[in-house]
């Protein structure tokens, strides 16, 4: 068996346009869902895994996102002298759950180039890799942690796969493979959002990975493509020639695309009624709204 994953990669050099113009100032990792950024909840995924040495991958601007994660004491003690304990207990578990490395990606040279740009911090031993814009809401069994257990079984690289709807496999990566025992599929073929009517199959990437060190050199190897780009895929797809092989793994869990707009609205409300406090109202709202707003 493969030693535990203890590390994780969370690139967030991106700009967010597609959040305009409220990612203008303010980092998209730090949009909240409901009243916790996005990135925490990714945090949060990594250390129910194990994962306690996060490397972030930063660029201009995103300050306030790796100070969220560190000590505000004069926040903490205002909340503690109003009485208000339970927030400022929650304010210094948020500052304590991780040891956070920020690295940054200094030229917008792709996810592979920024997956790259944590080699040094991350060392020679896998590693999770958690894409922001992708939520996995999963209480009992953490998605990056699923991975990690299946390279922890096989020393293999794990890669989270999911089904998606005909005529959607443009907007992923699609993958092919054959089932083992276990029903992991060992993937043989990657094609990145394939032209309409061409995909292999609907099963496609998200952004969960466990990745083995010998991914290293063949990120150092992959030649920039499109836009002078360094995609991830490209050294996937030789990882997966490799004797060493890599799985696709459908995780258990539902996943929330926060990177799209609808999506994000999507996550708020299911995050929302999960919640004791919100449910009860919320639902109200919706039928109050619905009223309002009648479908056609």
């Amino acid at each position: 068996m493969a030693k535990k994953v203890k590390k994780a990669v969370i690139p967030a050099a991106g700009l967010g346009t597609r959040f305009l113009p409220a990612t203008k100032a303010i980092p998209k990792e730090m949009l909240p869902i409901v009243d916790v950024p996005t990135i925490q909840l990714v945090v949060e995924e990594a250390v129910a895994a194990g994962m306690n040495d996060i490397v972030v991958i930063t660029g201009r601007n995103k300050v306030s996102m790796i100070d969220h994660f560190d000590h505000a004491y004069e926040l903490e003690h205002m909340l503690r002298s109003r009485g208000n304990t339970a927030a400022a207990d929650e304010m210094a578990r948020i500052s304590t759950m991780v040891r956070l490395i920020a690295v940054r990606q200094k030229q917008p040279l792709g996810l592979g180039h920024a997956v790259l740009c944590a080699r040094q911090a991350v060392g020679d031993e896998a590693f999770g890799l958690l894409l922001g814009d992708d939520l996995i809401d999963s209480d009992d069994d953490p998605g990056i942690g699923q991975l990690a257990r299946v390279h922890e079984e096989t020393g293999a690289g794990a890669i989270a796969i999911m089904e998606v709807p005909p005529g959607k496999e443009h907007m992923y990566g699609i993958v092919a493979g054959d089932r083992d025992a276990a029903g992991r599929l060992r993937i043989r073929d990657m094609v990145e959002k394939p032209a309409p009517g061409t995909a292999p199959t609907r099963l496609a990437i998200i952004g969960r990975y466990v990745l083995p060190p010998e991914v290293w050199p063949m990120l150092e190897a992959t030649r920039p493509g499109h836009g002078g780009e360094i995609q991830l895929t490209d050294a996937l797809q030789e990882l997966a020639r490799s004797p060493q092989g890599l799985y696709g793994v459908e995780i258990k869990g539902t996943r929330h695309d926060a990177g799209d707009k609808l999506g994000y609205l999507r996550a708020n409300l299911a995050y929302a009624l999960k919640r004791k406090d919100l449910r009860g109202p919320l639902l109200e709202l919706m039928r109050e709204m619905l009223r309002e707003h009648p479908a056609g």
